[in-house]
């Protein structure tokens, strides 16, 4: 690498692992395990440690995910963020954003985690329909869901995504349709419309339902993502539909920083210093992550990344829009000009579009991105010889 590489931008993401009951088709980190004491401290504490990777950055934004963060109290939530701006600096347009599950004990709470300054909330509602929520193993009601999104608007949520899925068990076009009706209806800012995969060491997994074929699934996501748009959702990332797209989400998808706290978290941050990009990792086990900080053991790893072209690529081609060759130089210190051969076939396989000031997929390219990205994964190794 060379003086190309810049500082970008600088995320925070925080990791609350645990949540009422883990859902059959969840991969991510999350127990439904008694929660545990002592977290918001170890959070701190975490976050202390990797204060030397801020490097004198603003948090542009702020994403706390589970498991299921909304089951926090007032309390864990108010010293979370008295913690937080003891030792950041908050951007001044800062979007700080809580997932939220939409079970109704927890409505009661959105106007506290408003006023501490949290200005964006995540629902997973999934579906409207009562039939497939229980298919997913959801512990509310489609009723306990529109009710949850009416009152965090009421309490002053403007800025709220809407999680939905679609490729169910049994699911036709027409309820489909209807879940993506229900959600505009709601007047949500943004909605994140996504196929339900089975993922390894899931419930899923190992006992798989049965699914509508993949082309069936195709027609249905084509259907809502057409859907969407023409209500004023338009897609800007693979699964992310909005008028205003999510900060935190572009900052992953332009390949910039983010600190990862907690049980499990993931991080990215370059030193430009030593040239070098870093993947971090947390201690994953809630109880083992709890007990390496209450000893002042170490609970992060740090890892150079080796392949900086194919992992910016694998983020930035999920873009609607693509990026340009400046941002590409500046997230990796690499010359846009190593890559060329590698553009150019892609290009000639009608995957990619070159010839605007922005590097993009077509249309053919964003359907089959896995096919995109495995061309420049082949190829890739070179360019950062």
């Amino acid at each position: 690498m060379n003086n190309l590489l810049q500082l970008p931008p600088l995320s925070l993401y925080i990791h609350y692992p645990w949540c009422l009951k883990k859902c059959p088709y969840c991969d991510f980190n999350s127990h439904d395990s008694e929660v545990q004491d002592g977290y918001i401290k170890a959070l701190l504490k975490d976050l202390d440690e990797d204060l030397k990777y801020v490097q004198q950055r603003e948090i542009s934004s702020i994403f706390i995910g589970g498991g299921t963060p909304s089951l926090m109290n007032v309390k864990e939530v108010n010293d979370l963020f008295i913690g937080l701006n003891d030792r950041l600096d908050f951007a001044s347009n800062i979007e700080i954003t809580l997932e939220a599950n939409p079970g109704t004990f927890e409505v009661d709470r959105f106007a506290e985690y408003r006023n501490v300054g949290i200005n964006r909330l995540s629902i997973g509602v999934q579906s409207f329909n009562d039939k497939q929520l229980k298919f997913l193993g959801r512990i509310h009601s489609a009723s306990e869901a529109q009710n949850a999104i009416v009152e965090a608007q009421n309490v002053g949520f403007e800025n709220l995504n809407i999680d939905l899925m679609y490729g169910l068990k049994g699911q036709s076009i027409d309820e489909c349709m209807n879940d993506i009706t229900t959600a505009i209806t709601l007047n949500p800012s943004h909605i994140s419309f996504y196929q339900l995969t089975l993922e390894p060491n899931t419930l899923f997994s190992k006992f798989p339902p049965s699914l509508p074929s993949d082309d069936y699934i195709w027609k249905v996501g084509k259907r809502g993502s057409e859907l969407l748009n023409k209500k004023g959702f338009h897609q800007y990332e693979v699964s992310a539909y909005s008028a205003i797209p999510s900060k935190h989400n572009m900052n992953y998808w332009e390949f910039g920083d983010y600190i990862g706290i907690g049980a499990g978290a993931h991080g990215k941050i370059t030193d430009v210093a030593s040239n070098k990009i870093m993947r971090t990792l947390k201690t994953k086990s809630p109880k083992d992550y709890l007990l390496s900080v209450r000893k002042n053991k170490q609970t992060s790893s740090a890892k150079a990344v080796e392949n900086l072209s194919f992992e910016f690529m694998l983020n930035s081609l999920r873009l609607i829009d693509g990026f340009d060759p400046e941002l590409y130089e500046s997230r990796t210190g690499q010359p846009i000009e190593l890559l060329s051969q590698q553009l150019r076939e892609a290009e000639n396989l009608d995957l990619l579009d070159i010839k605007t000031h922005k590097i993009k997929p077509t249309q053919k390219g964003y359907s089959f991105l896995n096919d995109l990205q495995a061309c420049l994964l082949y190829t890739s190794d070179a360019a950062d010889e």
